[in-house]
């Protein structure tokens, strides 16, 4: 599937997921719909993918997860916050370098209408 095609199902599972939820949940609750929905939808997704820190060659266990990962191309960064800051797409800048990866999504299901809390982001 191409990038574009898979992004915009990404994207209609995660309206559905908003439709049905709303703003003002954790965003675990978010987290386990959306996986739930792109599953659904016949895609292959990871969820808390760990993310090693590579720091003078040597692969370290820092702690990070990546949310979801689907189809092995695409990140995706759930927030349930006010606003997303520029901190936020700089995190999803650096997880998408550091796994070689081409496209994200910094979804931020705190807002009343989804499509204002999406970000796509490329490396």
């Amino acid at each position: 599937m191409e990038l574009n095609d898979l992004t915009e199902k990404i994207i209609g599972c995660a309206i559905k997921v908003h439709r049905v939820l709303g703003p003002g949940l954790l965003e675990s609750a978010y987290e386990v719909c959306l996986a739930y929905e792109l599953q659904k939808a016949g895609l292959k997704v990871e969820r808390q993918v760990a993310l090693p820190v590579f720091y003078e060659g040597i692969r370290l266990d820092a702690g990070y997860q990546l949310d979801i990962v689907v189809e092995g191309a695409v990140i995706l960064e759930l927030k349930a916050v006010e606003r997303i800051l520029p901190i936020h797409e700089a995190q999803l800048l650096t997880y998408l370098k550091l796994m070689n990866k081409k496209v994200g999504l910094l979804i931020n299901f705190n807002v009343t209408l989804l499509r204002d809390g999406i970000r796509r982001r490329m490396n």
